[in-house]
Order: structure tokens, then C-alpha cells, then sequence
């Protein structure tokens, strides 16, 4: 068994465990072999109606996220790829955000709104930087990015009806899966696979890649038809996550380089890998979001935060040495 395939298969042993932890473990602990002695027990709609929709949707989320930064860095070579970082997620947020003025509203609109933000923020980001270009231009373009959406998200703000709009808004933006239904799941889960088969189609390209734009372009690759898989899958996968959780950043980022030097640097190689750890990440962060002692329970968006900046500081501090 290679080395790949071991990482892999301890990745999906950890997610099947912590998966197992978050239908068990929170406020009150489930004892499922008394449960299964008592089928009437009250707690199996605590576990069917509210632990498994929460599991299920960051097992999902968690994997959208991980993929997405996984293919977005191999596709730019920027190992500061990442949905969050670079304004794909506030994209998402806006276009959910903008649907709660609209004087109309139907099942569909949030999530296809939010993922028609998530897509336009990727063809932005894509033209602004050249598609594969420097380091610094990428960045560049991110940081104009989240400050159009962020800049959206304020006026939607400053205009929201009522207070109680205004405290729904923010509440949502921070980012969280309490109280999430099976409607979510099935609502956002189907967008969310199909996101994760459009950004794996791109393995054979994003290998390619690491020779350069003409290199690829010599081994036959269609550099257009694979900027238009990472697009939408992108925009799938990151935005269904928003629309049903709210803003979840830093895991797209974290899990690629945690996993790089255990799989290896070719970029299709680090592609599942990245799915199973951003499902373990965002599944571990809402175990302990919920198993953390306090009045109101964190919200998961804030806890990535707490998690992904630091991470993202040391990050830079290791490039900075390295280029100086």
C-alpha cells in the first residue's frame, strides 16, 4: 500500500470517528445503547432531527472547502490559495445576503444566489490575476474581492427592514449548523457533489500546470475548459456551503498544507486527501464549538477564525523567510 493511500485511509477512519463523536457528543450526551433499548426515547429526535443534519452538512461543507483550496492552489501554483482568503466565500455571502431585501422569494433563490455570487467571485478572481499569475497580484485581487463584498454586505446592512433582519444577517454571516434541518442537506448536498466532481476532473490538468501555461498547453490540456471545472465546481461546492451554514473560512486553506508533506506535492495527488481532512477539520471545529463551556454556543465561522488566522500569519512569516 502506498503512502497516499494509507493517509487516506487513516483520513476516512478520523472522519468516520469524529462523525461518530458529533451524533453523540454536545450539550447532552447521547447514550445510543440505552436509546436502542427505548425506541420511544425522546433523545432519537435530538439525533435524527439535529445531529445528523449537522454532521452531515459539515461532512460535506468540510469537503467542498478542503477541495476547493486544494485545486485553486494547484491551479494558480499560490500555495495562499483559498476560497475564504480570497473573496470566493464573501462573494457567496453577498449574493445570499442581497435575496433577503428582495420583495420576492422561492425555495431555490438563497442557494442560487449564493453560488452565482461564489461563481462570479472565482471568474473575478481568475481575471483579475491572469489565472495563474505572481503571488502578489493574486493576493491583490482577493483583497479587492473581499472588500466589493464586504463593501455589498455592509450597504444590505445599513438597508435591512427591521432590527431582527439586521440580527438575522449577522448571525448568518458568522457562520454556523445549529439548528440545521435534513431540508438543508438535501437542499445544499447535491450542489455540493456535484462541485466535488467538477474540481476532481481537473486532477490530470492541475498536474500539467506545474510546468507552466505552455507546458500544459504542449501536453494537450485545454487551459479554458479547465478554468471553467474549477470555476463551477468551485461556486458548487463553496457556494451551497454558505447558503445553508453561513461563512466558513480557513479550512480550504489549513488542510492542503497539513497534508502537502504526507502526500506529496503533485496536485491531483493532494486532491481527496484534501477532502477527507476538510471534512475532519470542520467536523472537529463543530464538535468544540458545541463541547466549549459558555452561555451561547460559538459560532463554527468565528472558531475557523480563531483557528485559520493564526495559521495564516505563520504562513506568511514562512514565505517571507523563504523568499528573503
Amino acid at each position: 500500500m502506498t503512502r497516499r493511500r494509507i493517509v487516506i485511509a487513516g483520513l476516512a477512519g478520523l472522519v468516520l470517528v469524529l462523525a461518530a463523536a458529533s451524533l453523540i457528543l454536545g450539550r447532552t450526551s447521547l447514550h445510543l445503547a440505552d436509546m436502542l433499548a427505548h425506541p420511544e426515547d425522546p433523545l432519537w429526535a435530538v439525533l435524527v432531527q439535529l445531529r445528523l443534519p449537522r454532521t452531515l452538512l459539515a461532512l460535506l461543507i468540510g469537503a467542498g472547502l478542503g477541495l476547493s483550496g486544494a485545486a485553486l492552489q494547484g491551479f494558480t501554483r499560490n500555495p495562499l490559495a483559498d476560497p475564504g482568503v480570497l473573496g470566493v466565500s464573501s462573494c457567496a455571502a453577498l449574493g445570499a445576503v442581497l435575496t433577503l431585501s428582495l420583495p420576492f422569494a422561492f425555495p431555490l433563490l438563497q442557494p442560487l444566489a449564493a453560488m452565482a455570487g461564489a461563481l462570479a467571485g472565482v471568474g473575478l478572481l481568475l481575471a483579475l490575476s491572469g489565472g495563474a499569475g505572481s503571488m502578489t497580484v493574486f493576493l491583490l485581487a482577493g483583497v479587492v474581492l473581499n472588500t466589493i463584498a464586504g463593501a455589498g454586505v455592509a450597504l444590505a446592512l445599513s438597508l435591512a427592514p427591521t432590527p431582527w433582519a439586521v440580527n438575522g444577517i449577522i448571525d448568518w454571516l458568522m457562520g454556523s449548523l445549529a439548528d440545521r434541518s435534513l431540508e438543508d442537506v438535501t437542499f445544499a448536498g447535491p450542489f455540493i457533489l456535484v462541485g466535488l466532481g467538477l474540481l476532481v476532473l481537473t486532477g490530470r490538468a492541475l498536474d500539467a500546470l506545474t510546468l507552466g501555461e505552455s507546458g500544459a498547453a504542449s501536453l494537450g490540456i485545454d487551459l479554458a475548459h479547465t478554468r471553467a471545472l474549477l470555476a463551477a465546481g468551485t461556486a458548487l461546492a463553496v457556494g451551497a456551503g454558505v447558503a445553508v451554514a453561513g461563512v466558513v473560512g480557513f479550512a480550504g486553506l489549513v488542510t492542503p498544507h497539513l497534508l502537502r508533506p504526507l502526500v506529496g506535492a503533485r496536485p491531483s495527488g493532494l486532491l481527496w486527501p484534501s477532502a477527507l481532512g476538510g471534512a475532519a477539520i470542520v467536523l472537529a471545529g463543530d464538535l468544540a464549538v458545541r463541547l466549549i463551556p459558555s452561555a451561547a454556543e460559538v459560532r463554527l465561522g468565528v472558531a475557523m477564525a480563531c483557528l485559520g488566522g493564526p495559521f495564516f500569519l505563520f504562513l506568511l512569516l514562512s514565505l517571507r523567510r523563504r523568499l528573503g
